[in-house]
């Protein structure tokens, strides 16, 4: 059983239209379920991770197709997450 919406607002600190918005564009497949007039969707762990890291790029300034493929490459990847690309080499 997945989580709802509201928890994984709360979780990630993620706008809902934001939210709503990377379903609208097919990078998460919640899955729905009816409970009496009303649709709930249910968020995988792997939704949740996708939007985890997806939020992360979003906040740096990156478009939604790239941090979309950004976010991808670091699930594929998880060592990604311990390199540090924001430090300056030293050389000499």
């Amino acid at each position: 059983m997945g989580i709802r919406t509201p928890e994984l607002l709360a979780k990630i600190d993620i706008p809902r239209q934001k939210l709503y918005y990377l379903e609208q564009k097919g990078f998460i497949k919640p899955s729905k379920t009816v409970i009496g007039e009303k649709e709930f969707r249910e968020y995988s762990e792997e939704d949740v991770k996708k939007v985890e890291y997806i939020w992360k790029y979003l906040k740096k300034g990156f478009k939604y197709k790239v941090a979309y493929q950004k976010a991808l490459e670091e699930m594929n990847n998880p060592q990604m997450s311990l390199i540090k690309t924001d430090k300056t080499p030293v050389i000499g």
